[in-house]
């Protein structure tokens, strides 16, 4: 996996456009592509009603703050792009291990002598990502080969054609209510929910509580649900943090 990571890198860094875009600063929200099959069910309907307020972006965002994924960008702050394969769009690559950035800037620098010295791997949060909008760019992640896996594991008996998105876990197991609030955490890694549920119940059926989904669907039903429909109630648990370690983060700021 790591191999086809760095070979699907070395194939878009080919495909280098001269042009560079600046990070953009917008609020604007950024729809995402159409998402593979449905996500664990939150609520009895994500499908809001003609004259029913829908979420806030900033509220979808707020869900994903505390998570970074990695790019390539230049001294000036800007993204290095690639081009699509018909070559009408540019693309931004957003890499959720920094080691696979790294591999995509070093291929970069094979290609591009100006980027051997004026080129950087840098995070940028994905709250950020969720309300960048650029005009001419798309924004494509590059997941977790691990975390493919693990949700090909998952979803054997249905996953012939592979994993469409960024893989997420979730377990009704871990909702926790507190203070007449209701927080549903999705993780980007199994092995950290998994580790979580290791203090509910034993680690041989911890597989069995999971339901693994994708964060464009996920984010995708965040956006058209009503309020007070359950979707609300998610947030994201940035890989390598527990829970509570990330709640008592999110409450200092």
């Amino acid at each position: 996996l790591h191999t086809h990571c760095n070979r699907f890198a070395s194939d878009l860094s080919a495909r280098f456009e001269d042009t560079t875009k600046r990070f953009a600063e917008s609020t604007t929200n950024r729809r995402f592509s159409p998402p593979p099959p449905p996500f664990a069910s939150v609520s009895q309907s994500s499908k809001p009603s003609s004259t029913a307020a829908t979420l806030n972006p900033s509220h979808v965002a707020k869900a994903l703050a505390g998570t970074s994924v990695f790019t390539v960008s230049n001294t000036n702050n800007e993204f290095v792009l690639i081009s699509d394969p018909t070559g009408d769009k540019s693309i931004g690559l957003l890499c959720f291990r920094q080691e696979d950035a790294e591999a995509f800037l070093a291929q970069a620098r094979l290609r591009r002598r100006e980027l051997k010295a004026n080129a950087k791997v840098v995070p940028i949060n994905l709250d950020q990502v969720y309300l960048l909008k650029v005009e001419g760019i798309s924004f494509r992640f590059l997941p977790d080969p691990i975390q493919i896996k693990n949700a090909l594991e998952l979803k054997s008996s249905s996953s012939k054609n592979g994993f469409d998105g960024v893989p997420v876990f979730q377990s009704e197991l871990l909702v926790v209510r507190k203070k007449n609030k209701r927080y549903c955490p999705v993780y980007f890694s199994k092995e950290d929910i998994e580790r979580e549920l290791s203090k509910y119940t034993r680690a041989s059926r911890a597989d069995q509580q999971i339901m693994v989904g994708s964060l464009e669907d996920v984010l995708r039903k965040m956006e058209r649900s009503e309020k007070n429909s359950g979707w609300e109630d998610v947030i994201f648990i940035p890989p390598g943090r527990s829970y509570a370690q990330h709640m008592q983060e999110v409450i200092k700021e």
